[in-house]
C-alpha cells in the first residue's frame, strides 16, 4: 500500500498538467517492465483485502490494460516524458494512472480520420472495436475495461485530451464530458 500527502488523482493531474519533468520515482514507471513489476505489487496489496477477494484480479487486469495501452500506443511517439505515473491507495480504494502521451484522439485518427474530437474518440475507444493493427481482432481493451466496471462495484474516470468519460456499476451510462486541466 502506498501512502500520500496528497490525493492520488491530484498528484497525477499535477504531473500531466505541469511542466515536462519526471514524476517522483516512487510513482514513475519509465518502462513497461517497471510498470508490470509495480502492477504485481498492486496485486499483492489487493489480495489482502477481504472485500475484494472475489474480483481483485479483474481490478489488476483493467489497471494492466490501461497502463499497457499507455506504452503500446505511445511507443516512439512520446511528446516529452516517456512512461507513466502510477499510484494507488488501497485504504481509499483509488488507483491513478497518467501519461503525457499523444492521447486517444491522435491515436484513433491514424485509422479513423473522421474522428472529430476528444469526446468522440473516447466514445469510440470504449464502445467500438478499432485497431491500427489490421488484420486482427485487437482493439478490445477498453471494451473489456468497460465490461468489468459495469459488472462490479468499480468507478472509472478516464481522461484524454479535453474530455473525460465516467462510468460505474451504479450509473451504467457512459458519461462523456469536456474537461480541461
Amino acid at each position: 500500500m502506498e501512502l500520500f500527502n496528497k490525493d492520488t488523482f491530484a498528484q497525477a493531474t499535477d504531473w500531466i498538467g505541469g511542466s515536462a519533468r519526471e514524476p517522483e520515482a516512487r510513482f514513475y514507471c519509465p518502462t513497461s517492465s517497471e510498470f508490470k513489476g509495480r502492477l504485481s505489487k498492486l496485486q499483492s496489496d489487493l489480495e489482502r483485502l477481504p472485500d475484494l477477494i472475489d474480483y481483485y484480479p479483474l481490478i489488476v487486469a483493467i489497471v494492466g490494460e490501461i497502463g499497457n495501452n499507455s506504452f503500446d500506443h505511445n511507443l516512439g511517439n512520446w511528446p516529452d516524458i516517456s512512461g507513466i505515473f502510477f499510484s494507488y491507495d488501497t485504504n481509499k480504494r483509488q488507483v491513478a494512472l497518467a501519461d503525457r502521451g499523444q492521447g486517444i484522439l491522435r491515436t484513433l485518427k491514424r485509422v479513423r480520420p473522421d474522428v472529430k474530437n476528444d469526446e468522440d474518440a473516447l466514445r469510440i475507444a470504449f464502445t467500438e472495436v478499432v485497431s491500427g493493427r489490421s488484420p486482427g481482432s485487437r482493439g478490445n481493451g477498453l471494451k473489456f475495461v468497460l465490461g468489468v466496471v459495469l459488472s462490479k462495484t468499480i468507478e472509472i474516470n478516464f481522461f484524454s485530451g479535453a474530455a473525460m468519460v465516467s462510468v460505474s456499476n451504479n450509473n451504467k451510462n457512459l458519461k462523456i464530458d469536456k474537461f480541461l486541466l
